[in-house]
């Protein structure tokens, strides 16, 4: 994997200690007299600062832009009790809180925050980015934004047993909470036939082959009531920022047609990749395709 120098930070997010990474950027290409601009990242569903991200920060540090990558409360290295639970409204307000302490970094322009998500986290920017005169830009990078479509597209790759199975679950765990227990946990990827959240085939090579030393395959198994409510595609026809929608055509986790239907909602520039979800990460073909138009991209937006 590709590594270059970091700091790790802390900060707060409505009481509870968030850990991050942070990347300077190198060079004076986009910096003012303010400073220079910011990306604030996170993970998709489940995932982690250790899991994938580094090689899209480094890209971007290297053509002059600081990096926040953070992880979720209950997540990687941030604290917050349950863990491995997935909640859409207290991630945004992560996303947020991360926001906040990007701007109070040394060197940086406060009013030049570019948020960047991938998967769930794709959809997490478009609602975090929502009337906020400080954001620059945001990139949302084969994002999940759209529940009922992904729960449809879930349908036609997995079996009714297997479905089944995740919403028994769910049901289970949502019943132990409501009686102070604790929850049912599921794999956040296994292999097609077992119980977990994703079990495509390949799914689960793929994943743990950007998994971190911090990643846990555990999640709440009431996650998938969670994301059958996810709106997201909602919040994107209130931008008014640049935004640059990377879709993978043939997505078999995060629906291309919603993506694109979110792309036209904020009037985005889009690029199309004919690949599966996990095949824009380093290591595959189209990680470098990828990378290189969040560059081209957001040096052309942020141009002094």
């Amino acid at each position: 994997m590709t590594t270059t120098k970091h700091d790790e930070l802390t900060f707060d997010s409505h009481g509870t200690t968030c850990a991050a990474w942070h990347w300077t950027g190198a060079g004076s290409a986009l910096e003012t007299e303010a400073g220079r601009p910011v990306v604030v990242m996170a993970h998709g569903f489940g995932g982690t600062v250790d899991s994938g991200l580094e090689p899209f920060a480094v890209a971007l540090a290297a053509a002059g832009m600081d990096v926040l990558a953070f992880d979720y409360r209950g997540f990687g290295m941030s604290e917050g009790s349950p863990r491995q639970r997935v909640r859409v409204a207290e991630q945004v307000e992560d996303y947020r809180a991360a926001m906040r302490a990007a701007g109070r970094l040394p060197g940086v322009d406060a009013s030049r925050l570019v948020l960047w998500g991938v998967s769930l986290s794709g959809g997490h920017v478009l609602q975090a980015a929502v009337g906020r005169d400080d954001v620059a830009a945001v990139i949302s990078l084969t994002p999940l934004v759209d529940g009922l479509a992904a729960a449809r597209l879930a349908a036609q790759h997995h079996k009714p047993s297997t479905l089944l199975r995740s919403t028994v679950a769910g049901a289970r765990s949502k019943l132990q909470a409501a009686g102070g227990r604790g929850p049912v946990v599921i794999p956040v990827v296994a292999r097609p036939g077992e119980a977990g959240a994703l079990t495509l085939e390949g799914c689960y090579e793929d994943y743990l082959a950007i998994a971190g030393p911090t990643w846990v395959n555990e999640v709440d198994a009431d996650v998938s009531f969670e994301l059958g409510s996810r709106a997201a595609v909602k919040a994107a026809k209130e931008l008014d920022h640049p935004v640059l929608v990377q879709i993978a055509d043939f997505d078999r986790s995060a629906p291309p047609q919603a993506a694109a239907k979110a792309a036209f909602r904020a009037r985005a520039e889009v690029r199309h990749y004919p690949c599966d979800h996990f095949d824009v990460y380093e290591g595959k073909e189209w990680f470098g395709p990828a990378s290189a138009h969040q560059v081209s991209f957001l040096t052309r937006v942020l141009a002094v």
